[in-house]
């Protein structure tokens, strides 16, 4: 038998509207639908209460691994949560912002499968397409606010204080957080800029002397032709092989134009030839052309002996200048050896540290790296000043709001301070947040998560979450037996609270006080029962006067607490 509730109640905008279980803890089936104001869950203890809340936990990015293992039915193989949500214009805007399409309502669902190899796998989803725990994560503070006794770890969580400060600020002090996480960025990267040239010119002032020994050495060498040690080598080559040349040409000058052993030279043979074309031209005009070519050839041979003459002229046997020739090329490749760079390298190579070490060492980039890091240092600066002003007066505004909700729960010498510190500066800011506390008078003021009872602890977070409800961004607050360790008056100025809280927001609250159950808009009772040896949890909606008076009457401690539970009800509908 599965346990099934379906309860119909009007909604406003951006509330949760319902909840579906299958296969949670003792819930074999479950469907829930939920409206407006206050709304109640009492109970036995281990019936499930706080289930109903684990499970929107869950469903929002809440209970991973073990954890969310944890909530599953024994025996079960699948399990799914699903919660719907009605639509506002910021649930709108993170559709929008995230290329999710908006629809009537926001339907969230995560399913758990069992997988071969014991081993359970899950999977959430939006509308119907799947998303994962970062998006969940960050939709979520727009959905609930959940909150439960004791949440010291909580609030002794790096930031968490100061976070809750800033909520209160609203919109504006959220606009000069913006500016404020800019402006770090813009320092941030600034002096990252500054410290690479920074340690770049501590390196090189290391090196200066070494740099300035090689400039000099470079400098020395007088490079100035990339080319020039290929010049020298063929200059060497001629050298070397002067004698070879020399009788090279005077061959070529034998053959070409002066003619050997009584025969005529190359000119004497073309000279004939071009007169006996001329000859044959006069008689067959077609052989014209064939005369300008052979012109053309004795005009090319001509400058062929005047290009030899120069060459001979050139050739120089000199042994000194040989000499002068091989020293040079020594050193040049002695200095390409040493540097691992061709000439070409060793030129740029000189020419950098001419002006590296002309110029003060890249002094113009450092001092214009170090004037942007402090006009971005000062932008930081302000825009840090300007959001500690913003919260010194959300830090009042906290102070008075509560000062004015606690004594009524019982702590009448309560006192309660922001205090403000500066921090070093980070992207939220140059602030640190600490939440100074005292419940008896002569008690000095201490932190918070250091001097509260469970029972303080308890009542402070309800006065934060409903000073906070104010400026808010979440629809639904959820409070899982905020109540615990309270007495019965204290109870009921809590109830008052809660009650108030519920006309302006959606509210729920697992309880077991009778006080704050009886002022409650809607009632759901969550019982155990068993059928086949199996545990199944049931919730039931109390909707008329007799069955709320029975319930109230269990939670004031049994039938003769019927009169009591009466009364407070009568007392409710005052």
């Amino acid at each position: 038998m599965r346990a099934v509730a379906t309860v119909c109640i009007n909604t406003w905008d951006g509330v949760l509207t319902g909840l579906q279980l299958q296969n949670i803890a003792l819930i074999d089936r479950l469907e829930l639908e939920f409206g407006s104001g206050f709304t109640v869950l009492t109970g036995e203890t281990g019936a499930g209460k706080s289930i109903l809340l684990d499970a929107l936990d869950a469903v929002l990015g809440g209970a991973q691994g073990v954890a969310g293992q944890r909530l599953l039915r024994d025996g079960s193989e699948r399990a799914r949560i699903e919660a719907s949500f009605q639509l506002t214009s910021q649930l709108r805007h993170w559709l929008s912002q995230t290329d999710f399409e908006p629809e009537d309502e926001l339907l969230i669902s995560r399913e758990w499968k069992y997988q071969d190899g014991d081993r359970w796998s899950s999977r959430s989803r939006l509308n119907g397409t799947l998303v994962n725990r970062q998006q969940l994560l960050s939709l979520r503070p727009l959905l609930i606010d959940l909150t439960v006794q004791g949440q010291t770890q909580l609030l002794a969580k790096p930031g968490q204080q100061r976070q809750w400060l800033d909520r209160l600020g609203g919109s504006s002090l959220a606009a000069l957080k913006f500016d404020v996480a800019a402006a770090w960025q813009g320092w941030c990267e600034s002096t990252a800029a500054l410290q690479a040239v920074e340690r770049e010119q501590q390196r090189c002032e290391e090196e200066r002397a070494e740099q300035e020994a090689l400039l000099e050495q470079l400098e020395a060498a007088g490079l100035e032709d990339p080319r020039e040690h290929e010049r020298l080598e063929q200059e060497q080559d001629r050298l070397v092989h002067g004698v070879r040349l020399q009788e090279g040409l005077a061959q070529l000058f034998r053959r070409l134009r002066d003619g050997a052993d009584q025969a005529p030279s190359l000119q004497d043979h073309l000279a004939a030839s071009i007169q006996e074309l001329q000859s044959m031209a006069q008689l067959d005009c077609s052989l014209v052309e064939l005369k300008d070519q052979s012109l053309d050839l004795e005009a090319n041979v001509e400058l062929l002996l005047r290009s030899l003459d120069h060459y001979g002229q050139a050739l120089d046997s000199d042994p000194e200048h040989l000499d002068r020739i091989q020293e040079r090329l020594a050193e040049l490749k002695r200095l390409k050896r040493r540097h691992g760079l061709d000439l070409a390298g060793l030129i740029e190579r000189r020419d950098g540290l001419r002006q590296r070490l002309g110029e003060g060492w890249g002094e113009a980039e450092l001092q214009q790296l170090r004037l942007s890091e402090r006009e971005q240092r000062q932008q930081r600066d302000q825009a840090n000043t300007a959001l500690r002003h913003a919260r010194s007066q959300a830090a009042k505004a906290l102070q008075a709001s509560l000062l004015k909700q606690l004594p009524p729960m019982g702590l009448a010498n309560v006192r309660f301070e922001v205090n403000l510190r500066a921090a070093d500066p980070a992207d939220h800011g140059a602030d640190a947040v600490c939440f100074l506390f005292s419940a008896n008078p002569g008690q000095p003021l201490a932190p918070l998560t250091e001097v509260a009872s469970g029972g303080e602890m308890s009542r402070f977070l309800l006065a934060l979450k409903t000073t906070l409800a104010a400026v808010d961004g979440s629809s639904t607050l959820l409070f899982d037996e905020i109540d615990a360790g309270v007495s019965g008056r204290v109870g009921g100025a809590m109830a008052d609270l809660l009650r108030s809280l519920g006309q302006h927001r959606q509210v729920f609250c697992v309880t077991h006080q009778p006080l704050i159950a009886a002022v409650a808009d809607h009632h759901f009772r969550v019982s155990k029962h068993v059928e086949d040896d199996v545990t199944y949890s049931r919730v039931s909606h109390l909707r008329d006067t007799e069955a709320r008076r029975h319930e109230l009457a269990e939670l004031a401690g049994g039938e003769q607490a019927e009169a009591y539970a009466a009364s407070l009800l009568e007392q409710r509908s005052t």
